[in-house]
């Protein structure tokens, strides 16, 4: 027999893979969006592509680790998971764009 106070329960172990998951791919996945469209944005205002990139990617780490703390610190999931996945995807979307019109 299984006793509950020396392991943890199913659904515990469940909601904080969950939780990490959220942190790390979501937050990875915004941060990907936010140096894709801050890279060809920059650029299209005239920013070498190197300085853009390099800028790009310092604020990226930033969204990330912003990411992270509040997929970890959020009383709810699902709203982390929307905002982290869809900004992601709609920056990734920005920067397609904007890069397709400078080509």
């Amino acid at each position: 027999m299984r006793n509950a106070a020396n392991t943890p329960a199913v659904s515990t172990r469940l909601a904080v893979l969950a939780r990490l998951a959220a942190a790390v791919l979501g937050g990875y996945g915004l941060a990907w969006g936010l140096v894709a469209a801050c890279t060809s944005l920059a650029v299209a205002a005239g920013m070498g592509f190197h300085d853009a990139e390099f800028l790009s990617s310092l604020v990226g780490v930033l969204a990330f680790l912003g990411a992270l703390l509040w997929a970890i610190a959020a009383r709810r999931l699902w709203p982390v998971w929307a905002v982290l996945l869809g900004g992601g995807a709609l920056l990734a979307g920005v920067g397609s764009a904007v890069q397709a019109a400078l080509i």
